[in-house]
């Protein structure tokens, strides 16, 4: 179980994929772990509280972070990890999809954010992370994604405000822009042309954007970064 000088994360989207990369870098790294999704399975390691929820309900926010103080004492790291992700025409959005889009990517984020950020300050110091996309600054025409770019893009932009608001109180945020990443929302017969579409020539892995994570967790002289981790999509084709 937890003491209260071990460290604790939470992580949103946290049942598969980098969500669940995630989780294990972080327990790994010594820290316990307060990990949430829709369908998230109750975990058999003491120091894993698993709390089910749509992370768009902001009672799902504040049951998340009740539960990890309750259980864990405090909440160190905030990994805003939940995301949607709709590549379509932009004349072909529907309402469905912006409230779909705009509820995980940017109301997901806020409250969750605002009640770690409260915590933090109690304990004196913290550390948000978001996860975005590298097409928030390097729009593709292959991959049309105007609600990508508007959620994504104004996480970037809260993660510097947040920086500079609280930099001189000991909390940082950093954002981590990804390039496509193999996980199981993309089939494998679609991987050759993913792949492709980075400069490096493949995929990125899991392990790409756990590192990256925790590179900023144990970089404290950073704050207000985005991070691109894809594959040189960024820096051009």
């Amino acid at each position: 179980m937890s003491s209260q000088a071990q460290k604790v994360a939470v992580i949103t989207g946290a049942s598969q994929g980098i969500g669940a990369g995630l989780v294990t870098a972080y327990r790994k790294l010594g820290y316990a772990v307060v990990a949430t999704s829709r369908g998230i399975a109750p975990s058999q390691d003491a120091d894993v509280l698993t709390v089910q929820g749509d992370i768009a309900d902001r009672d799902t926010a504040e049951r998340v972070i009740a539960a990890g103080v309750e259980r864990f004492g405090r909440i160190d790291t905030l990994v805003n990890n939940a995301g949607i992700f709709l590549s379509k025409p932009f004349t072909e959005f529907t309402k469905e999809d912006y409230d779909a889009v705009l509820g995980v990517n940017v109301d997901g984020f806020f409250r969750i954010s605002q009640l770690a950020v409260e915590q933090m300050l109690k304990q004196g110091g913290g550390h948000l992370v978001q996860i975005t996309t590298s097409l928030v600054e390097h729009p593709s025409s292959a991959v049309p994604s105007v609600l990508a770019s508007l959620s994504k893009g104004g996480l970037q932009a809260a993660t510097k405000a947040l920086a500079i608001e609280y930099a001189s109180r000991g909390i940082r945020a950093n954002a981590v822009a990804l390039g496509t990443i193999k996980t199981p929302m993309h089939p494998e017969e679609h991987h050759e042309t993913l792949a492709a579409m980075h400069p490096v020539g493949r995929m990125g892995e899991v392990a790409d954007i756990t590192d990256a994570v925790l590179y900023l967790e144990n970089a404290p002289f950073v704050t207000g970064a985005i991070l691109p981790v894809d594959g040189g999509q960024t820096a051009g084709h």
